[in-house]
């Protein structure tokens, strides 16, 4: 009987020991930032002691870190309720990932203020605080875009994703462009013509800034910083640049982002060769986690982000839209606040849909671009009939310089024309949808395009006919 007692006390301890151990490791891994490693075991204690306040925190935090807010919330909310230190801080990020951005700027008032008691710093918590309320407003203002399509891929392989026009110019990993051995995330845009290109490079301080280079007779110039503010971020990269050669959309962390990577643009002065202030493109494009890499096909009116928006580690969703040619919001204080939550979240992209032919025209713009051979199949940068033996593929076919620099005005031409057209589809889509009274406001300036489309198409076609009887000349 007394053997037995002993064993049963021996058996008792190596429970109470393992437990203990399981614990502490688990706090081990929550100290040192591995969530998802603490967060199976945090969930089982929770489990057994819903009122711990500790608890709670720990698997509330760990389910906030591994991207599951939803989760999060009610342990984070029960921690707060317990008083639990640092409660306060993690619940107000809790509901700015949630977009409760009003619950979030209370929540993070209230932990300043509990700071202030305590006599303890607030100016990491007003940094905060500010970021959400410049989140809210942010939200007031959500650009109305169609976004047609999302794919989720490997983060790795993620600009396979981009179908973007030749026309548009070229994006690369780092690692591709440079032959580079030492894996560097970040991205390299090549202009039309390939003779300057834009990239992310890391910087001997550790971070990320944005250089470009020029090529001269073959080769590549060093690299130089963009000038201005673009690179006053923590980190700066992921650029693309529009045909105008002066428009760059970029991603940047820092102070003025929501959280993570958000998309930056901004335009060159030429008048003060620098960047004018980057200015935030706001949300849908923009949320609390990463957003990047955003690029427009100017020819095809399609653009593509990609954001690690509610994604597993090593995934992202490249999001297709169809770029507006002037920024416009929803009306705010008219709309129920739950949808302006879900399509700042790009809950449903069916809720970004208005009109059915102008998202099935984008479609199939889209399947025709993701048909096309990939740049590196192509032996061509474009197709331009001289004659009805002869088609150039390739700036360096043309003999003429003359006619060179002519067909290189008839590209911006051609450009003018297109953005013309998808701002004249534009405005019919708008027009369909828009109340009578609108209608009437909308027409004239549907006319107008339809007369300037119509004068750019004679204007191209005799362009073309000057390009081609020029180039001949050198024929004789």
């Amino acid at each position: 009987m007394k053997k037995r007692y002993i064993l049963l006390l021996l058996f008792c301890l190596v429970l109470v020991g393992a437990s203990a151990q399981t614990l502490e490791q688990a706090k081990a891994f929550y100290n040192k930032g591995q969530y998802e490693k603490a967060k199976p075991v945090f969930k089982k204690f929770v489990r057994t002691q819903p009122a711990n306040g500790n608890y709670n925190l720990w698997y509330g935090v760990c389910c906030l870190e591994t991207g599951e807010p939803d989760v999060a919330l009610k342990y984070l909310e029960t921690a707060v309720k317990k008083r639990i230190p640092s409660g306060q801080l993690y619940l107000a990020r809790n509901y700015n990932d949630l977009y409760r951005f009003e619950d979030a700027i209370k929540c993070y008032e209230e932990y300043i203020s509990d700071l202030s008691k305590r006599k303890r710093s607030t100016a990491e918590a007003e940094k905060l605080l500010e970021k959400s309320k410049t989140n809210l407003r942010m939200l007031k203002g959500i650009e109305e875009v169609c976004i047609i399509d999302s794919i989720v891929v490997d983060k790795d392989r993620f600009l396979e994703a981009y179908k973007i026009s030749p026309e548009s110019g070229k994006l690369f990993t780092y690692n591709d462009f440079f032959q580079n051995k030492e894996e560097v995330e970040a991205t390299v845009y090549e202009t039309e013509l390939g003779n300057k290109i834009y990239y992310g490079e890391r910087q001997p301080d550790g971070k990320l800034s944005i250089l470009a280079r020029n090529k001269m007779q073959g080769e590549w110039s060093k690299g130089s910083l963009l000038p201005g503010s673009i690179n006053d971020s923590i980190n700066a990269n992921y650029p693309y640049v529009l045909t105008d050669g002066a428009t760059i959309y970029y991603a940047a962390d820092g102070e003025n982002s929501i959280g993570g990577y958000d998309i930056f643009v901004t335009r060159y002065n030429t008048n003060t060769n620098t960047y004018l202030t980057p200015e935030n493109v706001g949300m849908p494009f923009n949320s609390p986690y990463n957003d990047y890499m955003f690029a427009i096909d100017e020819f095809n009116n399609l653009g593509w982000f990609a954001s690690d928006r509610y994604q597993p580690e090593g995934k992202v969703c490249i999001y297709v839209f169809i770029p507006n040619s002037s920024k416009r919001v929803y009306n705010y204080e008219a709309m129920d606040k739950k949808k302006v939550v879900r399509l700042a979240q790009i809950h449903s992209l069916k809720d970004t849909w208005v009109d059915q032919n102008t998202v099935s025209d984008a479609k199939r713009r889209l399947q025709a671009a993701i048909s096309e051979k990939p740049q590196a199949e192509r032996s061509y940068d474009f197709e331009f009939v001289i004659d009805d033996h002869t088609t150039y593929y390739q700036w360096s076919d043309f003999k003429s310089p003359q006619a060179k620099s002519l067909f290189s005005k008839y590209r911006q031409l051609e450009k003018s024309f297109r953005q013309q057209q998808n701002k004249l589809e534009e405005q019919r889509s708008l027009y369909s949808r828009a109340k009578e009274s609108n209608k009437t406001k909308l027409a004239p300036a549907i006319l107008d395009l339809e007369k300037q489309i119509q004068q750019l198409s004679g204007e191209l076609e005799k362009a073309a006919i000057e390009v081609r009887n020029t180039e001949k000349q050198s024929f004789k």
